[in-house]
């Protein structure tokens, strides 16, 4: 087992999510499109509820596409099928869930073909020396996929597995929102993290003190929730480059939005516009995640076992 390589990337997050909810969307007792906003019993904006972030419009726009903008209504349908279809199994391989397990969620209604926004190629703009510490850590990983649990991801722990922001995978992307007066609470069903976000000024925790999905404070701007989060763990993890020095700043609503800043990481800021739908009468189950408490015992041994075939003379990995 050689030593780890770590690189160190940073990022800025500010999320806003801003409009209000479309008709199309509104819950038992929510105001018409254009009326007031509804209210808790306290009298704070009422974001409770169950909201979906899956989506298939990716988060960086394919690189094929160049600086087309949008999909056409016949690309995108097509892409909404694909995902209802079961893939053939790969020879050699462990099979996967089938299509209707999947939450892998619609392109966006606006037909993006990247949820980044600006700028305005829907890419990442990583700096060179970026993109290099990127490609040593995952030649690095494919080398040591498992010398220890260390080198297993943390979603493979159990320890958490969207981030914030999240970013949509192929399953569990849910929020659910509970408010109380002074606070709101934001449970992510996959891991089942839950945040706990005081709107109530008080000041955020000592810089030495670090957690997963950092510490995070809310204020109301109208009726918009903004959330700034920092004090990040140096071992958290998001899927896009990031650091212990990450900050992000959020909104809660059906047009959730986010920019990044980092000049170590980025040339430029770069923004995120995703709508997040509500779900009514959703109901979020436990998620039970066993792979941190079982398979992790089996991926080392599978991986030594493999060494040992390679050190005698076998075909290995």
């Amino acid at each position: 087992m050689r030593d780890r390589c770590h690189a160190v990337l940073a990022a800025l997050i500010a999320v806003a999510i801003v409009a209000p909810l479309p008709a199309a969307a509104q819950a038992v007792g929510e105001a018409p499109e254009g009326g007031p906003s509804p209210r808790t019993p306290w009298g704070d904006p009422d974001l409770q509820g169950t909201w979906s972030y899956a989506s298939l419009t990716p988060l960086q726009r394919p690189a094929d596409l160049g600086d087309r903008q949008h999909y056409t209504p016949e690309e995108a349908e097509a892409r909404n099928f694909a995902v209802t279809q079961d893939r053939p199994p790969v020879p050699g391989q462990v099979g996967s869930y089938n299509a209707l397990w999947f939450d892998r969620g619609r392109v966006s209604e606006d037909l993006r073909t990247s949820l980044i926004v600006d700028p305005p190629d829907g890419r990442l703009p990583l700096r060179a020396e970026t993109r290099e510490r990127t490609a040593a850590e995952a030649a690095y990983r494919r080398e040591h996929p498992a010398d220890s649990w260390l080198d297993r991801s943390n979603w493979d722990r159990c320890i958490t597995y969207h981030g914030v922001p999240p970013v949509s995978t192929g399953y569990n992307n849910t929020y659910h929102i509970v408010q109380a007066p002074g606070h709101v609470a934001i449970r992510v069903e996959n891991i089942h993290d839950v945040r706990i976000i005081p709107i109530d000024e008080r000041p955020r925790l000592d810089d030495g003190i670090r957690q997963w999905n950092g510490d995070s404070r809310g204020r109301w701007e109208g009726d918009t929730l903004v959330v700034e989060t920092a004090n990040f763990s140096e071992q958290s993890q998001h899927r896009f480059p990031s650091s212990s020095e990450m900050v992000v700043v959020e909104p809660d609503r059906i047009d959730y939005e986010f920019t990044i800043t980092d000049p170590t990481v980025y040339t430029q800021p770069w923004t995120v516009v995703r709508p997040m739908p509500r779900l009514p009468g959703y109901v979020i189950y436990e998620y039970a995640c066993h792979e941190g408490n079982y398979a992790m015992t089996n991926i080392l041994s599978g991986e030594r076992a493999e060494e040992r075939e390679a050190a005698e003379g076998g075909a290995g990995r």
